[in-house]
């Protein structure tokens, strides 16, 4: 992808971050990226991982551009990727499970919902992959949690689909891909994805204290979280939706206090993408205990 200066001096600047069901053939996940190559998009950050059998890429780049980029990189996916065969401790619905657009610089939410909407009619009629819209491009309310929209992973929505019209595509369908599912497109506002594991192999253990911190369940404000088997540790993984609110040290702090009741403690962390400046704190226990951490690569202003 073209790093050309230019891109840093566009008056409008989104980013997008693509999930893929795959992270364990990096050939493929390089074909991917390759398909996304596209003339004004930065590839910022990505990353593969066995155990959720995934990858995560961000790019970022003017508004049409960075459509394109993610709408190829998506046909690519589904033409490499079959659901059918693949397995993984993440959730998931398609290849290309989730593609939200993000505003970074003057571009508002309003406008990355379009975006959206622009990228899932594409996918359509290019690829045949059928598409749900969700967060703040999300069609109808029920559709706004991505949680929701993937509830039954690809195959429980795949047969959900032939017999519940509520559960249908908003674009496409009404039956799923055969083999890439459908996708997930949605605009939102910067998250941090941070993975704590901890010193124990109970998954149990995980699932509890990703209970008690989801904002759905009365936890922490904005905070989305798992409990998974990764590695052959436990794993609290989480979304941190509003940092602002709650800095990612009040989080680590919980699901420290919480593995303590249950004689276990987070060992070290990692981050899928970037992370915020702002929600930098240098110094900190949570950032000495992160894994390949580069504040030079992986942070954003």
């Amino acid at each position: 992808m073209t790093t050309r200066a230019p891109l840093l001096d566009a008056p409008a600047l989104v980013e997008c971050v693509p999930n893929f069901s795959e992270g364990r053939d990096a050939e493929v996940v390089r074909q991917i990226l390759v398909a996304m190559s596209i003339e004004g998009v930065r590839l910022l950050d990505y990353s593969l991982d066995r155990d959720h059998n995934r990858s995560v890429v961000t790019i970022a780049g003017e508004p049409a551009a960075v459509l394109e980029a993610a709408v190829c990189g998506a046909g690519r996916a589904a033409e490499l990727i079959d659901l059918t065969a693949q397995s993984g401790v993440h959730p998931r619905i398609g290849a290309a499970d989730v593609i939200p657009f993000v505003p970074i610089r003057g571009v508002s939410l309003e406008q990355c919902a379009l975006l959206a909407r622009q990228a899932g009619m594409e996918l359509w009629r290019r690829y045949g992959i059928p598409v749900y819209f969700y967060e703040a491009a999300a069609a109808r309310p029920d559709r706004a949690l991505l949680e929701e929209v993937r509830r039954g992973q690809f195959e429980g929505l795949r047969e959900a689909v032939k017999k519940e019209p509520a559960r249908r595509p908003d674009v496409g369908g009404p039956e799923l891909h055969p083999t890439a599912g459908a996708s997930a497109v949605g605009a939102r506002r910067f998250l941090i994805a941070y993975n704590l594991y901890l010193d124990t192999p109970d998954v149990g253990v995980a699932r509890a204290i990703a209970r008690g911190l989801r904002q759905s369940n009365g936890g922490l404000t904005g905070v989305k979280a798992l409990g998974l088997l990764a590695h052959g540790q436990a794993q609290v993984s989480m979304n941190i939706t509003d940092f602002a609110r709650v800095p990612v040290g009040e989080v680590f702090a919980q699901v420290k206090q919480a593995a303590r009741e249950y004689g276990a403690a987070p060992v070290r962390g990692e981050l899928i993408g970037l992370l915020p400046e702002a929600a930098y704190e240098r110094g900190s226990e949570w950032v000495r205990l992160l894994e390949q951490f580069d504040p030079d690569r992986k942070s954003v202003v």
